[in-house]
């Protein structure tokens, strides 16, 4: 028995595998193959930015916690389920992440600092996906090696990744569809800059030279940007060759690939005011967030929460877990007390612990 208690030695751990290859957009994005739409193009759509801005922000504003997995009791946490990075807020490192996890369906923090005693994970910064590549196995199933900006990454400890997986992301199977809106967006664009219908100038005449044909364009481009007049000669006729913008129904079509959009990024099409989508069914905000959380939030809750509660990261026996029910699916004041009332009465808890729950101050406590 003393053998067993003076052998003991701090546990040192090591790196995870490095991820298997789930999907051939996990090779694309790690390697620079061409993509239809880049991210920057991706967010120049109205919808795709408003799914964004929902799922990052309302997800990088829930706090993280740290919990025993034996007795599910919540314990002091590391430091780094505060603030992950030392060079920005631990919102800003959540959002980023998210954002990496919705366009390329894999996002990467890199370890800037270990504790000494077990080389866990102390301090981590987000990393953008455009400066990752890597290598693979020769039957593409497993990453070998990380580079970043082409600089070979240890695979374990200070300076290795720690890589979040999710799905294919939508810059791979959702690049049709963005560049639909970008183009409708574009053919909208073009139409209001054009002061009338597609056309042309038919000269009945004699032929103008090349110098001349440009100048009467160009007048005739300003009248109309003007909202001038037009006169023609005798020898002079318009005729139109394209449709107006109501015929074209731009403004339909975009609200259209809006909703496809959405659909996309699995939000709900009201959440971006698409007009073909503005009855909301729930029954109270409470059912609606709950509804969010089921369809568009939990798949990102779960890729963040699983990853950071694996071994390299959390120490055994505890892992990490957004506080939903505490912050963005808490329930209504009322609703609260009527639950503490109960428990109170049945003695399950005391009213000092009642209050600690409402975080109030209990009787007799410094706040």
């Amino acid at each position: 028995m003393s053998m067993g208690i003076f052998s003991r030695k701090p546990q040192i751990i090591e790196a995870q595998n490095a991820p298997q290859i789930m999907s051939e957009s996990y090779l694309t994005y790690g390697n620079y193959f061409p993509v239809m739409v880049t991210r920057a193009q991706a967010l120049s759509v109205p919808s795709i930015k408003r799914c964004r801005d929902l799922i990052a922000g309302t997800i990088a504003s829930i706090p993280l916690e740290y919990y025993k997995k034996s007795t599910g009791e919540m314990i002091s946490a590391p430091r780094w389920v505060e603030q992950p990075s030392k060079s920005q807020p631990r919102f800003e490192t959540l959002y980023f992440t998210i954002d990496s996890l919705l366009m390329y369906g894999v996002s990467y923090w890199q370890i800037t600092e270990t504790y000494l005693e077990d080389s866990r994970m102390a301090n981590a910064q987000w990393v953008a996906n455009n400066r990752v590549t890597f290598n693979t196995d020769s039957v593409n199933s497993f990453v070998t090696q990380y580079y970043l900006d082409g600089v070979p990454l240890p695979m374990s400890g200070i300076g290795s990744l720690i890589t979040f997986q999710k799905d294919e992301g939508i810059l791979a199977v959702g690049g049709s569809t963005i560049k639909a809106a970008l183009d409708a967006q574009k053919s909208a664009s073009v139409a209001l800059e054009t002061p009338s219908a597609t056309g042309f100038l038919k000269n009945s005449g004699a032929d103008l030279p090349p110098a001349e044909i440009s100048g009467l364009l160009a007048a005739w481009k300003r009248a109309r940007q003007n909202n001038g007049t037009a006169y023609l000669t005798s020898t002079l006729d318009y005729k139109t060759t394209g449709f107006s913008p109501k015929d074209m129904a731009y403004q339909d079509a975009i609200q259209g690939l809006a909703t496809e959009c959405a659909r996309l990024c699995s939000v709900d099409p009201y959440y971006v005011s698409a007009s073909m989508n503005t009855t909301m069914t729930y029954a109270n905000v409470q059912d609606e967030r709950k509804q969010m959380v089921a369809f568009t939030l939990q798949p990102y809750v779960s890729a963040i929460e699983s990853r950071l509660s694996m071994d390299d990261v959390s120490t055994v026996g505890h892992y990490v877990k957004f506080a939903l029910d505490d912050s963005f699916l808490r329930t209504e004041p009322m609703e609260r007390l009527l639950v503490l009332e109960k428990m109170l009465s049945l003695g399950l808890i005391t009213t000092e612990q009642a209050m600690q729950m409402e975080d109030l101050s209990p009787n007799g406590s410094e706040s």
